[in-house]
């Protein structure tokens, strides 16, 4: 079975001019050509403008079909356009994972008078009013899609809370008074109770909102052909909820079907806690290491590279965790900044490109590069030969060398059903170093070469399948037979 790579195929900074279906089109196949088994998508559904990047849902069952909040496309094309998106990258192979965002709605139509109370920002659970009267943006009543996919129209009824009175024009965060009111148990308890995050809060605990949002997700896997799903913000939404949703779409889908959850918090203990309470219905992104590329990258050759994988979800949870450099969240200049270095990045991708366990994401903004005000160059060319080497080398048992501070490596030895696959990979955060390693004797007077070029000479194993491989300093090099090469050449000619 060949190595499978989702690729996250946007960042925030993308410029809002309704093109990216078009290019995910025009991309899909070279895609498929270096690797990419599935694609996850932006969020596809209407915002609150023609600039929202999709987290600001304003209409679930508006693709970019629909004249609303100004505008019938989506930031990134109509309905018709991802729908052509999507066809040319299932005829290329290539699955799709639609980013589904249920934690809150937002740019209703008109506001209602409630009841509320105030709670303290810093702590949840503390009230700091008694119950008084606002003005909230709780309905959502879809005029310009005139119920067409769906009649059902929310109310205040249908939120937990939200921040902002329209009467006192000032912002707060209010739960809703009502029967029944209250903030959800079953999420993290960060700031005492982690219900609420952002706009009108939904409400899970209501059953009219849970029969239409399950009936919504099946909506939306039939209008996608979806093979799968990112579930945005987990942590503030009701875990029952979230489990009965993933189980009901795989069920209803009746095939395979991905789900990968946004639990964004660097404690391994909770990430944990979450997947074993979840019977490992769905898989969580690696948020610990993340932060470990990003200590490493900050602290250079201070850092110990042998404990970068300490604390990591892959490490404890190989077969349930998506791995990724960056994304979205970490960019620049958003809440949750945390960019991994350039110089580090190549040794990120190589960590979780070339190794056994999880499931590696690759980021847009690492592979197109980053727009808007404060634009980033692309490492394509340093992300194209590591991909390269996942999709004819990194196969058969790993062997770890991670025996010193400042250099690691580790060999993956190949397979019969991949024609001279096996690698070893070299990294070093400080100087130019170099390891003796053995691929046994029926590897004897191979050659290898370094596929990211790094290095440039070749190194032939001895009669005992024996040799010294280099990386240079504060880089990566992957080494990897040179038949494989010869054998591209032949197949292209």
């Amino acid at each position: 079975m060949d190595n499978n790579t989702m690729m996250q195929f946007f960042e925030w900074y993308i410029p809002a001019d309704q093109t990216l279906w078009q290019k995910l089109a025009k991309d899909a196949r070279h895609l498929s050509s270096i690797g990419i088994s599935a694609v996850w998508i932006p969020p596809c559904t209407k915002g609150t403008s023609s600039a929202d990047v999709g987290y600001g849902i304003y209409d679930r069952y508006d693709l970019g079909q629909f004249d609303q909040k100004g505008t019938t496309a989506t930031k990134y094309g109509t309905r018709d356009e991802l729908l052509a998106a999507i066809s040319a990258l299932h005829q290329s192979g290539v699955g799709v994972y639609a980013d589904i965002v249920m934690n809150h709605l937002a740019g209703a139509d008109q506001t209602q008078d409630i009841t509320v109370v105030e709670v303290d920002r810093m702590n949840r659970e503390k009230d700091i009013s008694a119950p008084f009267g606002i003005s909230a943006w709780t309905s959502f009543t879809y005029p310009g899609r005139g119920g067409k996919y769906s009649a059902f129209q929310w109310s205040w009824e249908h939120f937990t809370a939200t921040d902002w009175d329209e009467k006192a024009r000032r912002s707060g965060i209010f739960r809703i008074c009502g029967d029944y009111k209250h903030f959800s148990e079953n999420v993290d308890h960060e700031l005492g109770n982690y219900d609420y995050l952002m706009y009108a809060d939904i409400d899970y605990n209501h059953p009219a909102v849970v029969a239409e949002t399950l009936s919504w997700g099946k909506w939306l896997c039939d209008e996608l052909s979806l093979d799968g799903i990112r579930l945005d913000a987990v942590k503030h939404i009701n875990e029952d909820f979230i489990e009965l949703f993933v189980k009901s779409m795989k069920e209803y889908v009746g095939r395979p079907f991905f789900a990968v959850a946004e639990y964004w918090k660097d404690d391994l203990s909770c990430l944990r806690k979450y997947l074993d309470s979840e019977n490992y219905y769905l898989t969580l992104f690696d948020v610990p290491l993340h932060y470990n590329f990003q200590e490493a990258g900050l602290r250079g050759k201070d850092f110990d590279l042998r404990t970068i994988f300490d604390g990591s979800l892959v490490r404890s949870n190989p077969m349930n965790v998506v791995t990724f450099v960056d994304n979205h969240d970490s960019q620049r200049h958003q809440a949750l900044e945390s960019y991994i270095s350039s110089w580090f990045k190549p040794l990120a991708y190589a960590l979780i490109l070339l190794r056994k366990d999880g499931y590696p994401c690759l980021f847009y903004g690492d592979y197109y590069g980053v727009s808007g005000d404060d634009p980033m160059p692309d490492h394509r060319s340093e992300i194209d030969p590591l991909m390269l080497a996942r999709k004819i080398a990194a196969y058969g048992e790993q062997i770890d060398s991670f025996d010193q501070p400042n250099v690691i490596s580790w060999q993956r030895m190949g397979d019969q059903e991949h024609p001279f696959s096996g690698l070893a990979v070299l990294m070093s955060n400080n100087d130019d170093a170099c390891k003796d390693l053995s691929f046994g004797v029926e590897m004897a007077f191979s050659v290898w070469m370094d596929i990211t070029s790094n290095i440039s000479c070749r190194v032939t194993l001895s009669a005992e399948g024996k040799g010294k491989f280099l990386v240079q300093g504060s880089s990566v090099s992957v080494w990897v037979r040179e038949e494989i090469f010869q054998a591209r050449k032949m197949d292209e000619t």
